[in-house]
């Protein structure tokens, strides 16, 4: 590569706004997905480009944080920020999966000292008449609930699945006092983030499935609710799913843009959640819906993946 088309490359790189993390969480949930139907060389690919991503993207944001002091608080008032927190929390899922207890509780402590800086930064600036991202609130938080899930089972003292189920409250409640601030308009014209209203629904629904799995509380009333509760929320987000593929046939966005990949999450997430729901609910129907989604997932990330390419090779800075 040439000088000039390196340092291009490099001042393209630098420039990447906050909403770049929604490309990691895209990776490393579509990572998870192929791991849990079997693929697993093509799973270990899409995982190291994540961690590559996100190491990439805390370089950065620790020298925002040094160097550019005015800059990072300004970026780490809106929701986009919380992307941070949310990718931190699903690469330390799938170690999680992996059976590599220290990373993931190291990527559960990165996250809980991130998570109430941004969240709290975030809220205070809320306004009316947000994008798709300000759904990013509860994805975060239940980004924690899912991770604390994970390492629960994991775990042989299992007391993180407490602190996960508050975590799995609380991001229900917050969605709620999202929506109300989502302006439905998005749905017809937004660039790409609009699917987080659909894909958060999906993460809560994993986050259920993960507590449904902790061996403790089985046969429970605790249980018996959070089972119900994971399939409503893992409905709705199949229905927020239908929407918003309609309302792109109604009203195609061909162009790239780097909020695509806000798009792309929600449609790994909504696989996801119903391949975990079909195992931890004992539905064996969901792995098929869940199936053909993950490989639409994949070919949207492909996509969006050259995409990126070709903007990048038109675009240098």
């Amino acid at each position: 590569m040439g000088d000039r088309a390196r340092d291009g490359l490099a001042g393209w790189w630098v420039e990447l706004p906050p909403a770049a993390g929604t490309a990691v969480m895209a990776t490393g949930i579509i990572s998870i997905g192929l791991h849990l139907v079997g693929q697993e060389a093509l799973s270990l690919i899409l995982l190291v480009l994540a961690a590559l991503a996100w190491l990439a993207l805390a370089v950065d944001f620790a020298r925002r944080l040094m160097r550019d002091r005015n800059r990072w608080e300004t970026e780490a008032d809106t929701p986009p920020a919380l992307t941070a927190v949310a990718a931190t929390t699903i690469l330390g899922t799938w170690f999680a999966l992996l059976g590599r207890p220290v990373v993931a509780v190291a990527a559960l402590v990165v996250a809980v000292l991130v998570w109430p800086v941004l969240l709290t930064a975030v809220m205070q600036h809320w306004r009316r008449r947000l994008p798709g991202t300000v759904f990013l609130v509860c994805v975060a938080t239940q980004g924690l609930a899912v991770l604390g899930g994970s390492l629960a089972v994991l775990l042989p003292s299992g007391w993180l699945a407490w602190p996960a189920l508050v975590c799995f409250g609380l991001g229900l409640a917050l969605y709620p006092l999202a929506f109300i601030r989502f302006d439905r308009g998005q749905i017809r014209s937004g660039a790409g983030d609009q699917w987080v209203a659909g894909g958060t629904l999906a993460i809560c629904a994993l986050a259920g499935s993960k507590l449904l799995d902790v061996p403790a509380w089985r046969g429970t009333a605790l249980h018996d609710v959070l089972r119900p509760l994971t399939l409503v929320t893992l409905a709705l987000s199949m229905g927020w799913y239908a929407v918003l593929v309609l309302a792109e046939v109604r009203w195609p966005r061909p162009r790239y843009d780097m909020r695509r990949w806000a798009t792309v999450f929600p449609m790994g997430m909504t696989a996801v959640a119903a391949l975990s729901v079909a195992d931890a609910a004992a539905l064996d129907w969901l792995r098929t819906p869940g199936q053909v989604l993950l490989w639409v997932a994949l070919a949207a990330w492909l996509l969006t993946l050259a995409g990126l390419v070709r903007h990048a090779a038109a675009h240098p800075r």
